[in-house]
Parts: C-alpha cells; sequence; structure tokens
C-alpha cells in the first residue's frame, strides 16, 4: 500500500505543496505541530534515513536550509528543530524517509527531552563506542 507521501506526490490527496522538484517534495504537516510545520519527504520511498542514497541525502538536505531560512524569514520563529524518525522505536509512522522542520516560538508546547548522561558514564565506555562506530565506518 502506498504511502500517504506517495498518495500526496501522485495527487491522490490534497496537501499544501510549498516545493517540489524531480527528487523531493515539499508541504505543510497537516498536524502543524507549531506555525510553519513543514515537511520535506523523497518522491522515493525510502523507508528512512539508513536507505537514503547520498546524493538524494544531500539534496534533501540542501533544500532543507532553503526552505529552513524562508521559514525563518516568513515566521520569526525563536528556533528550528530538523528531525527525522528511523524505525518505530524512534516514533517514525510514516515509513517513507521525510524531514519535519519545525519551527520554535518562545510560547509553544513542543518538548523534546532527552536523557543526560554526562558524568555518569566511564571513559572506557566512550572509547568503545567510538571503536564501534568507527569500526562499522570501515
Amino acid at each position: 500500500m502506498p504511502s500517504i507521501f506517495t498518495r500526496i506526490i501522485n495527487r491522490e490527496i490534497p496537501a499544501y505543496i510549498l516545493y517540489e522538484d524531480e527528487v523531493i517534495i515539499s508541504f505543510l504537516d497537516i498536524s502543524q505541530a507549531t506555525p510553519g510545520h513543514t515537511l520535506i519527504a523523497t518522491k522515493v520511498p525510502y523507508e528512512n534515513i539508513y536507505d537514503l542514497p547520498h546524493d538524494v541525502a544531500s539534496h534533501v538536505f540542501k533544500h532543507a536550509v532553503q526552505i529552513s531560512n524562508a521559514i525563518k524569514k516568513a515566521f520569526n520563529p525563536a528556533g528550528m528543530n530538523v528531525l527525522s524518525n528511523a524505525g518505530e522505536k524512534a516514533g517514525q509512522s510514516v515509513f517513507h524517509f521525510h524531514l519535519h522542520l519545525i519551527p520554535r516560538y518562545e510560547t509553544d508546547e513542543v518538548s523534546f527531552h532527552f536523557p543526560n548522561h554526562f558524568g555518569n558514564i566511564e571513559t572506557e565506555t566512550y572509547q568503545s563506542r567510538l571503536e564501534m562506530i568507527k569500526a562499522a565506518l570501515s
């Protein structure tokens, strides 16, 4: 079954389309977590960031900068979250790669809380994690 984004790309369902080219489509998120909340989705339905070819990722992020700056100019937010969920545990609910551009305002109700383990992790643990990721890059 095609994702909701594929259905938007195919014009089977309406959307407030902001930008489109041969690789991506950008439109207002229907939830509007904050004013100007925008999505950028790939036209090819890659499941998530793990599947993105490098050239597509580069294209997505090039336009994420451009669209973020347009949102900043239009709405003057206090900040911006750039978010992509990869996998159900990370909160992914549409399994078609997309970025959320979420403008942040002093009075908005959006919150992201990450645990801070600073001071509770030993140097050896950091070093082990670093080496595991470096080895995986090879």
